[in-house]
């Protein structure tokens, strides 16, 4: 990649996690990167064009994540309260923190509003995604017997929402800072440390 369009891919993408994707122009993006709009039409059709990359990108980022957590979680035969604790940070620090992901996050949230395409992706990414992983890991408590509760749906759903309720709280208003990160983390890994402690393990 040429690294004029990616100082527009990073441009764009700071300004639609800011102001939202329909607010922002292609005269936006060039007086940032302080280059001809012409510039910009050689690397990209248009501004759906760079969005559209950078949900690719991301989709591609995120997948690869998950598939991390995947294999983890398939290698992980004596899976316990650390090794969760351990997908815990690959999903923080990779994805919910993640620089990029993060803006894209905040991307998708702003954007849901206003277009039904959008809405199924962020619904994907932030609900469907986490949650059917997390029922996977506690079925794999379950069979195991590290847990009594055999109600895989419902563990994730109680262990998610606060950590959802964090991220909408800490990573995914206003601007991201070190403080808002360790407030979140220091929030979710005690509501974790609680939550295992409620499951007796």
């Amino acid at each position: 990649m040429s690294n004029t369009k990616q100082k527009i891919l990073d441009v764009a993408l700071n300004l639609f996690s800011k102001n939202g994707f329909s607010v922002v122009s292609i005269r936006d993006i060039c007086g940032q990167i302080q280059i001809k709009e012409s510039s910009i039409y050689y690397h990209f059709k248009n501004k759906q064009a760079i969005f559209d990359e950078l949900i690719n990108i991301f989709e591609k980022k995120s997948e690869d994540m998950m598939k991390k957590l995947e294999e983890s979680l398939t290698l992980n035969i004596d899976f316990n309260n650390n090794s969760f604790k351990n997908i815990c940070d690959i999903y923080f620090n990779q994805y919910l923190m993640d620089d990029f992901c993060n803006k894209i996050l905040r991307l998708l949230s702003i954007e849901q509003l206003n277009n039904d395409e959008i809405q199924k992706k962020y619904e994907f990414w932030l609900f469907e995604k986490p949650l059917n992983f997390q029922k996977k890991v506690f079925s794999k408590l379950i069979n195991l017997q590290v847990i009594k509760n055999n109600d895989s749906e419902y563990l994730a759903i109680k262990y998610y929402s606060p950590i959802f309720y964090y991220t909408e709280r800490w990573l995914l208003s206003g601007t991201l800072t070190d403080y808002k990160k360790e407030k979140f983390c220091l929030n979710a890994y005690k509501h974790i440390h609680s939550f295992f402690k409620e499951l007796d393990i």
